[in-house]
Parts: structure tokens; sequence; C-alpha cells
């Protein structure tokens, strides 16, 4: 048995021997990753932590040597947990095996016995948390990581106390409460939330006039201190208590509206996944570029070893799927996220990215947290936001990510929630995310979404036909389901007039569009990120048109340098700026591809720049 305890001193028990790391910056080390517990920790973290964000250039290599011999110092046993992952280490830990661990686990027992009616039982279970707590990281020497971890720690234990005194004050035991909340309030007197519960525990036990001093008291030291007025809660409690003045002493607050129900004490279990695709058809399988591996199809398998992946990025170009494939994978695993699944679509590709901060401040109204306790300050926001997770089971999907810069104050800190992000960037400064990079589908995965859509017995009954519209869609899943739905809408069209339409340039883009799907749109926003000039000035946009106006869909860096009379160096930049856009395909050998319905895009923004007569360079 392996026991690692960071509340309080830092120490390590393994079997009936208790070690303790004394070297200061290895103690550092440890406690990071057992904050992270499962998940990695890059190096370019760790000597962060070390160095409290000062390192010297060799820091890498030192970090690397502390984790050697933090291993030594732990003994095979314990040392063999710290496991590396590219682009740093985890270590590998049940709850169990830690004391914030099992704080949380007796937490989530808590919230089964209360939701159960057994309020009495959820009281007991947070006592035994709360007793075991004690100040953590105190003899861990990094400014740096206690400014990021206590703050959020603390809340979690202010959240789990306020719970536990909720439960109590729900169960009566108002006059046994009051001594321990005077206490509280003298040690943290600008706590608002704890102040309310004295006031209520006051009035329930007949002394309102002791309620009301306290509130006045409270003000004046919220004017002195920090030149504020208090908070809702507070004056909410104040009227309701001066409201039921010479009434029994009974509860003034509506049970549905106390202002002493905390954060999570109702738990609300938000369940915002848009509806999934009834047609899904997965496709062979994307490219995987995180660490582990595991299951191709599945974005939350993970590395076999290591459990589920906590965050994956699903990357690719407009309309490959990227969000059908996010959906489906959230609908499939929503039974094992027991606190809810958030969603967010942010707008990344459509020049106007939503701000972390707006997503925040509706994630946590959404999980409970009244509006007017929602913070204003962004750092406050993401503190708040990390400590309410951090105990829950949450599946969190954030859909059309702008950049790494966007998503990482959304990410929890904790180690139970799942993240599935989609992005157009692979997000690859985002630390131990996993990668799915989606390509176009193939033939046969085309023809099953085509026949998902509009029928298989009719794709059977003109398979030629279906296998045109499949070509000349070039695997692109909006594009299918584009011709699915318009056939669907049109049983008695034959697919072969369907084709007919798809095979004239000129026509192709104004047939792939029904309602607000549309494929042009989907590649403009694409162009438009283009724009930025490579190596001498030669453009993937310029690219890209140039490659619309030869009848020929296969092309090689030389092929394309000769065109457009540069260095095949700097034709190849521009090239793969094509590729990881998802509008030019490559094979293994330095053949470049172009479908059918890019090349009539490249066309047509080849006529909109030079006009109607194309231009080879």
């Amino acid at each position: 048995m392996i026991d690692f305890r960071i509340l309080g001193p830092l120490v390590v028990e393994v079997g009936q021997r208790e070690l303790t790391v004394s070297a200061p910056r290895q103690r550092v080390i440890l406690a990071a990753l057992l904050l992270s517990a499962k998940q990695i920790v890059s190096v370019d973290r760790l000597q962060d932590f070390v160095w409290d964000g000062t390192p010297p250039p060799s820091g890498p290599a030192v970090v690397r040597t502390y984790v050697m011999r933090l291993r030594q110092a732990l003994g095979p046993k314990a040392g063999a947990r710290i496991i590396t992952r590219t682009p740093g280490y985890l270590i590998e830990v049940d709850e169990e095996e830690t004391d914030l661990g099992r704080f949380n686990n007796r937490r989530d027992k808590a919230g089964v016995l209360a939701a159960a009616g057994d309020l009495e039982g959820a009281s007991a279970e947070l006592t035994e948390a709360l007793s075991a707590w004690r100040e953590p990281l105190h003899d861990i020497d990094s400014t740096t990581l206690r400014d990021i971890e206590v703050r959020h720690l603390e809340e979690r234990y202010f959240q789990t106390l306020s719970w536990r005194l909720d439960l109590d004050l729900q169960l009566g035991r108002h006059a046994s409460l009051v001594p321990e909340l005077w206490r509280l309030t003298r040690e943290h007197p600008l706590r608002e939330a704890l102040v309310a519960r004295l006031m209520l525990a006051l009035f329930r036990s007949g002394r309102q006039c002791d309620a009301l001093n306290v509130f006045q008291q409270t003000r004046a030291l919220l004017v002195e201190q920090l030149a504020t007025e208090p908070g809702a809660e507070l004056q909410e409690m104040q009227a309701r208590i001066l409201a039921a003045e010479g009434a029994p002493p009974s509860d003034p607050v509506p049970a549905a509206a106390r202002p002493s129900a905390r954060i999570t004490s109702s738990r609300p279990q938000p369940a915002q996944l848009p509806a999934a695709l009834p047609d899904f058809v997965a496709r062979r399988p994307p490219v995987d570029d995180g660490p582990g591996g595991g299951d191709p199809f599945d974005p939350l398998a993970g590395d076999p070893t290591l459990g589920p992946a906590a965050t994956t990025v699903i990357s690719g170009g407009g309309g490959i799927g990227k969000t059908a494939l996010a959906v489906h994978t959230a609908h499939a695993y929503r039974g094992e996220f027991a606190h809810g699944q958030l969603y967010a679509s942010l707008g990344g590709s459509g020049g106007q990215p939503a701000h972390p901060s707006s997503v925040l401040a509706r994630f946590l109204r959404d999980l409970g947290v009244p509006h007017g306790a929602v913070p204003q300050d962004e750092a406050e926001l993401v503190a708040m936001y990390r400590s309410v997770v951090a105990d829950r089971k949450l599946l969190i999907v954030l859909d059309d990510a702008a950049n790494t810069a966007q998503v990482r104050p959304l990410i929890p800190g904790g180690a139970r929630s799942r993240v599935i992000i989609t992005s157009r960037d692979r997000l690859a400064g985002l630390e131990g995310a996993r990668t799915v990079v989606l390509r176009r589908m193939d033939k046969e995965s085309s023809l099953q979404l085509l026949g998902a859509v509009v029928g298989r017995a009719r794709v059977e009954s003109e398979r030629v036909a279906a296998q045109q519209i499949v070509r000349i869609s070039g695997g692109l899943p909006l594009a299918l389901r584009i011709i699915g739905i318009r056939l669907r809408q049109q049983p008695y069209r034959p697919l072969a007039d369907m084709a007919a339409r798809l095979a004239a340039p000129e026509r192709l883009l104004d047939e792939l569009s029904v309602g607000d799907l549309v494929v042009r749109d989907c590649f403009a926003r694409s162009y438009a990120a283009l724009s930025t000039p490579v190596a001498c000035g030669v453009g993937p946009d310029r690219v890209l048109r140039t490659l619309g106006t030869p009848d020929t869909s296969t092309f090689t860096a030389a092929s394309v340098a000769e065109r457009l009379d540069c260095s095949r160096l700097d034709a190849e930049d521009a090239l793969d700026r094509l590729v990881d856009a998802d509008l030019l395909e490559q094979d293994g050998f330095g053949r470049y591809f172009l479908c059918d319905v890019v090349r009539a895009y490249a066309r047509e923004m080849d006529r909109a720049t030079y006009g109607t007569a194309p231009q080879a360079g």
C-alpha cells in the first residue's frame, strides 16, 4: 500500500515506512505531479514551478535529473509510479492512494447520500473529509505552484465546509452550529457566505437581534477594508430576517431560495450536448498524434495503461466531421459522467471567437453558482471554475476552438473530468492533450454515409451514380450530407440526375448548399486563413488559385514551383499549408491531390481575384 499525502507536509508512506523527500526542488516536482494525478505535466511547466517562472537555460535537463533522483528517493515501488510521457511526466495513483483523493471520494459519497435523502449520512461523510484537511503545500518552496494551487484547494475546502453547514442547518442543528459559526466568521470575517449562515443559525435559534447585529458589523468591516457594500446574499438574508421579525423562529428563506445553499449543494447536472446525428458513419482510422494510443475511432479511449485521455483534440479542415465525431463520442460516454455534460461553441472558425470569460461565467451558472456570485475578474473566474468542477465527473465538449489560449482556461484542473475539443488548429501547445486528426472519408465510408442519409437501397439500386457522387465530393462529409439531404427531399429524383448536376464545374458549389449547410462558406473560412505569405511571398492562397486552373488533379512541389516560378521548397511550404487546411491531400510519394469540390472553389477565387480570365501565376 502506497499513500501520498499533500495536505500538510508532503509525505509518502510505503507499507509501514514513511518517506520524506528532503530535497526542496524534488518536493516541488512531486507536489506538481500529485496535484495533476494521471495527467501529463510538461517539463516546461515543471521548470516554471521549480524556479518560479525564471528557469535557467539548462532547466529541462536539470528537471530530468531531479525526476531521476526523486524516483530514487521514493524507492522502487513509489518511484515507479512516475512515468515519462511526452512532453513531460505523470504520476499514476488511484484516488484512495492520496489524501486529496480520499477527500474527494468522501465528497462524492456525500453527494450520493444527499441525493438519496440521507442528509445525516451526507453530513457525516463531509465531517470525516474535513477532519483530515490540513493546510496544503505549506512545505513546498514554490511561489508559482502555491499561487496556482493553494487558492484552488482552499476554495474546495470552503465549498465542502459550506455544504456540510447547509446540511446541518437543514437537519435543524442551528443551535449547535452557532459556536462553530462564530469561530469561523471571526477567522474569516470577509467570507460573506459564512456570515449568512451564522445569521440564519442565529435567527432559527430565536436570536433575530444578534443576527441583524452580525450583518451591521460585517457591513462596517466591508466598507472599512474593501470600500464595498455587502453582496446580494447578505442583503437578501437581512431583508428576509427583517420581514420575519416578530414571527416564530423558523426559516425566513424558502427552501428553494436559501442563500445558504452553497455553490454545489444542489449539484445541478447539465445535459447540454447537441443532438447526435442518427446517420453517423465511422470512417477509416484517423491519425492519432497524441500520447498513448488506444482505439483510433474513439477519441476518449486513450492509452489502455493510463485510462481515458483527459483532453482530446479532434482536428481537421472545415466540413470534415469534427463536431459530428465529438458529439457522437460524447453521447456514447455520457452515462459515465454522473455530474453531467457541458457544451460550448467557441466560434473559432467564424472570425468572432467567444471570449473564455463569457464561457466560464455561463458554465459556472449552469453548475449552480448564483448569478451574483460569479466573479468579473478572469483569474477569479478560472479559480472558481476549477474549484467547482474539481470533484465532479463532467464531460466537457468545446466545439470549434480558435487556439490554445482560448481553451486553456476552460480545462478543469482535476483528473475526473474529460474534455473533447474540436478545432481546425491542432492546438499543439495544449499540454498532455491527445490529438486525433481527421482526414477525408474513403470511398466505402462515403458510400455508407450517403446510404445512411438517403437510404441504402436507393444507393445500391444506382451504385454507379452513387460512386460518381462520392468521387466528386472528394470524401468531404459535409458535401455528402448536403447531397444526401437534397436527395432525401426529392425521393423520386434519380441519383444519376444529381451526379450530372454535380459534374458541371460551374454548378458544383451552388449544388452543395441546403439550409444553413453551405460548403462554399466552409472553404471561405479556410481560405481566409491562408493569406499570410510564406518565404519569397508565395502565399498558399495564390498556390490554391493556381491549382484550380489546369485540368489535372495531381501535382508535385516541382510542378507547382515551375508554374509559379519559385523554388521547390517554397512551393512545398505552401502546399503543406494547404494540406494542413484540408484543401489538399498528400500521399507518401510527394504527390498532392485536389478534389473536384476544392478545384471548383479555387477557380471561383481565381476569377474573383483576376477577373474572368484565369491566371496561371
